[in-house]
Formats: C-alpha cells, structure tokens, sequence
C-alpha cells in the first residue's frame, strides 16, 4: 500500500467541533497553499449583509511591526470591502491550491465557453491536465479568520508593507494574462512584468489591509476536516468567542 504525501486530516463530521491544534504558527498545510496560490477570497460583512472579493495577497509569518503570522492586502479606500472593514473588522479567507476550471461535463453544453469539449480528455494529457485537481499538489482548501486592520496613511508599516506586497505579486512574462482579469493588463497601467498590480498596490490612494490570523480550518477533496487556532496572535478564546464549528463562530 502506497505511503499518503500528506498526513491524513480528522475524518469528523464538518457540523462539530474538531478539536483544534493550537500553535504559534500555521499549520504547514496552510503555510503551503498560501504560498502556491495565486489569489484568495476575501469575506466581509456589515449590517449582516456578507462581501466577497478576489484578492491579490501576500503571507507573512510576521513582519517588524507585528509579531504573528499575517495577510496583507491593498484596497481602494472608497470600495464596498473598505466600508465594511471600517465597521466590522472580522474577516474570513478562503484559499486553495484546486484547479478551479471546470472540466467538461458528459453531457455537451452548447452555451457554455471556456472549456475544453469533451473530446480533449481523450488524450492522457489532457485528462492528466483535467483531473489534476486530485494530484497531490492540489488537495486543500483553508477557510483562515481573521481581524483586519488598515494600517496609517503614510507611516512606515505601509511603505514596508506595499514593498513587500509588490516584490510577492510581480511576476514573469506572462503576468499579463493574469492582469488582464483585474481589467489592467491593457490599459497602459503599471510596469511590465507586474501584471497590472503595481497600480493596485502603489497608487497614493491605495490603502494597505493587514490581517491578523487568528484561527481556520482546514478542508481536503474527500471531506476531511481538521481545525487550528494560533495561540499567540489571535484573540478567539480571550474575547468569549467560541470554537469555530464548520467555520462559523
């Protein structure tokens, strides 16, 4: 029998507590996608009425000004997600290391574009290329809460923070492609090789996000689960919150 890559999660039932493991640190399955993933969501809420953004992000596991793992992003300061961080500060993330394109179905659907017929998984390619999502390099998803913060106009953290966000989001030659999803890789906006993000992160209006982990879960393509909590950055048992149950509190 083959040796799993990865250790196995808790098999419980998603809608109970799951025991979470405390650390300082993240676990190294968290560490891992948000190294390898190219955007995460974004969840915000006010007045009970909840906000997805894609974003751009940069992992750190801590910075001179914070001494715990954290998230930083950039927002324009008159967005929806801006609004509501203003009034709500809790935040939830998801990310994850799946091939989010569809693969086609078996029955043809005329309607849809995008992806590829269904002759292509005739080939071993193709179907290697289509099913990659069960390969060991995509396994997990990571629901991440969190408290965000928009740090000072102007101080240092934000000059150190929007140079580290920019280094971890310029890319090669074919950032462009990517760009072009935010609608800046052809508008003459930012430098070449950034992808459109240099205007998204370095613009004076720009506002730098930093998001104090705090606790998650992690989720594989089975249904496994497993629940973590950082001992040292997060505020999840001081405040009277209660242990999250299927990423809810």
């Amino acid at each position: 029998m083959a040796v799993p890559q990865q250790p196995p999660l808790n098999w419980e039932a998603s809608a109970t507590s799951t025991n979470p493991q405390t650390s300082s640190t993240l676990p190294p399955e968290v560490v891992a996608c948000l190294r390898n993933a190219r955007f995460l969501h974004l969840a915000t809420c006010s007045d009970l009425f909840p906000h997805i953004s894609l974003m751009n992000y940069t992992y750190l596991p801590a910075t001179p000004f914070v001494p715990c793992p954290i998230i930083i992003m950039t927002t324009n300061p008159a967005s929806k997600k801006t609004l509501n961080l203003l009034s709500n500060p809790r935040v939830s993330l998801l990310v994850h290391d799946w091939v989010s394109h569809r693969p086609p179905t078996s029955a043809p659907d005329p309607a849809r574009e995008g992806s590829p017929p269904p002759q292509a998984t005739r080939s071993s390619l193709a179907s290697l290329l289509l099913n990659i999502n069960t390969s060991a390099l995509s396994s997990i998803s990571a629901t991440i809460n969190g408290e965000a913060r928009i740090v000072d106009c102007g101080s240092e953290e934000e000059r150190w923070c929007k140079q580290k966000h920019l280094e971890n989001n310029t890319f090669g030659h074919r950032a462009g492609d990517d760009g072009a999803f935010f609608g800046a890789a052809h508008d003459g906006v930012g430098r070449e090789g950034d992808g459109g993000t240099s205007c998204f992160i370095e613009g004076e209006e720009v506002r730098v996000v930093v998001v104090k982990v705090n606790e998650g879960r992690i989720a594989d393509w089975k249904g496994g689960v497993k629940d973590w909590k950082i001992s040292n950055g997060g505020d999840g048992g001081e405040r009277g919150r209660h242990a999250i149950v299927n990423g809810v509190t």
